[in-house]
């Protein structure tokens, strides 16, 4: 019987080390990113099932809102970041990526994109997962060099000076790619 007892406690220990490792590993896989990390290239999925991807040797600075219908901040943000599209043009993409099912990004890709940002959805939180994302909404700001200026989290008029102040950071920052470098 000491024997059996043995081996339950030996089993129940591998068991809580197996475990605690396992929080120790996803904790590290969803490490939120910070200023100057390289950002991930994967941003979601486009509605005709294309994978969309941060380009960084493309010259442009990029805003990567993530968001969900059901979020009232997120639904004050993105007019606000249609705004800033059309303000900066081609020098910038920003990117709006739906937390939701399909379903629920079929019904409001046509809206998003009207805002003038590229829609896209993250069906399995592989871009959410890269992006270090927990409540939304949550905002990237990547520079021309593909470097991460800053990550917002939340949104409030009280803080769209700063938003502009890491745009324009952004917008400013070297491009990464050599034929942009030359002009």
């Amino acid at each position: 019987m000491h024997h059996f007892r043995s081996l339950i406690k030996f089993v129940a220990s591998l068991f809580l080390l197996f475990t605690a490792m396992q929080v120790l590993a996803d904790d590290s896989a969803n490490s939120p990113l910070g200023k100057g990390d390289l950002s991930p290239q994967y941003a979601g999925i486009q509605l005709d099932g294309t994978e969309l991807a941060i380009q960084p040797d493309d010259g442009k600075a990029y805003v990567i809102s993530f968001w969900a219908s059901w979020c009232a901040p997120c639904r004050a943000e993105l007019p606000v970041l249609g705004n800033v599209q059309r303000l900066a043009g081609d020098k910038m993409r920003v990117i709006a990526i739906n937390i939701e099912d399909r379903q629920v990004y079929n019904k409001l890709e046509r809206q998003i994109a009207a805002l003038g940002l590229t829609p896209a959805y993250d069906p399995r939180g592989k871009a959410k997962k890269a992006f270090g994302v927990g409540p939304i909404p949550h905002t990237i700001i990547v520079g021309r060099d593909g470097r991460i200026i800053n990550v917002r989290k939340g949104y409030g008029k009280s803080a769209l000076d700063e938003l502009a102040a890491d745009i324009n950071q952004a917008l400013a920052s070297a491009p990464n790619n050599a034929a942009d470098a030359a002009q």
